[in-house]
């Protein structure tokens, strides 16, 4: 028996319709803002549930002005659902993982895992980045949603994309930091990639490709930006050999015991929509 409040589990699983414009729109782009996908009462269910979660499990407690980069960027709780079964219950919803299945045209999807994101007041950029760079997965077929927990002015450092950039190679070997933000940033200028950088309004969320090179400004307000994150991946999705440190300690992480070149089904890796 579900302890979620009737209205909000259907708001959860219940579908949501996409046009043929708007996953034209994503395959052309590698990204879609998409409005209304949540009522005012779930995002606020959402942001409660998950800002205690945050709490109980952050262990950054270092001053902001001690950390690096990407320590000022964001507080990242991992796989929250594994310690939640409230959180449990939101990953695991229908809604966004059809609509994943739908942007990818895939037969269904699988979770990577999830993060929460927590960009502090006066909390530093998120520096240009693709995500893939840290997935040991045997192709591109991924798609993070990325869930405001409250609207996202632009001075509170929403999500920025750019578009078509997962078409782009130079880059992809660099890890979140200093250095993929000077070199994307010059890179991404020169070759005319569009920037797209708007606010997000409550129940507003986006998909991204994992090839997509995206980042997000510094808070500058005070509050909290508090956003909750699930990678999904083809349900198809095979293993492929680590090339760099970092795919290492995914696949222990977040896809333990799956083998190489074999189908990644593990029990924290679900298939959360079939078609």
């Amino acid at each position: 028996m579900s302890n979620i409040p009737a209205g909000i589990l259907k708001n959860l699983n219940e579908s949501f319709h996409l046009s043929k414009d708007q996953i034209r729109y994503f395959k052309e782009n590698g990204f879609i803002k998409l409005k209304d996908v949540f009522t005012p009462g779930t995002i606020e269910y959402l942001n409660n549930t998950i800002s205690q979660e945050v709490k109980r499990l952050n262990t950054q407690h270092l001053p902001m002005q001690e950390r690096d980069t990407y320590g000022k960027a964001f507080l990242q709780i991992m796989n929250i659902w594994t310690k939640s079964e409230p959180v449990k219950e939101i990953v695991f919803g229908k809604r966004l993982a059809k609509i994943a299945t739908e942007l990818l045209g895939t037969e269904g999807v699988r979770l990577y895992h999830d993060q929460a994101l927590y960009k502090e007041p006066g909390g530093g950029i998120t520096p240009w980045h693709a995500d893939q760079y840290y997935w040991p997965l045997a192709n591109d077929s991924t798609v993070t949603v990325w869930i405001p927990l409250q609207d996202t002015p632009l001075e509170m450092g929403p999500l920025e994309f750019s578009a078509q950039s997962f078409t782009l190679t130079t880059g992809r070997d660099k890890e979140i930091g200093d250095e993929s933000q000077q070199l994307l940033t010059d890179t991404l200028t020169r070759k005319k990639f569009k920037h797209v950088v708007e606010p997000f309004e409550t129940g507003e969320v986006s998909f991204h490709r994992g090839w997509l090179f995206h980042r997000a400004g510094a808070n500058n307000t005070g509050r909290m930006r508090s956003v909750m994150t699930i990678i999904y991946m083809d349900k198809n999705m095979k293993l492929k050999k680590p090339e760099n440190k970092n795919q290492m300690v995914d696949w222990d992480t977040w896809c333990p015991g799956a083998e190489i070149d074999k189908l990644i089904d593990t029990p924290i890796n679900p298939v959360l929509y079939e078609r």
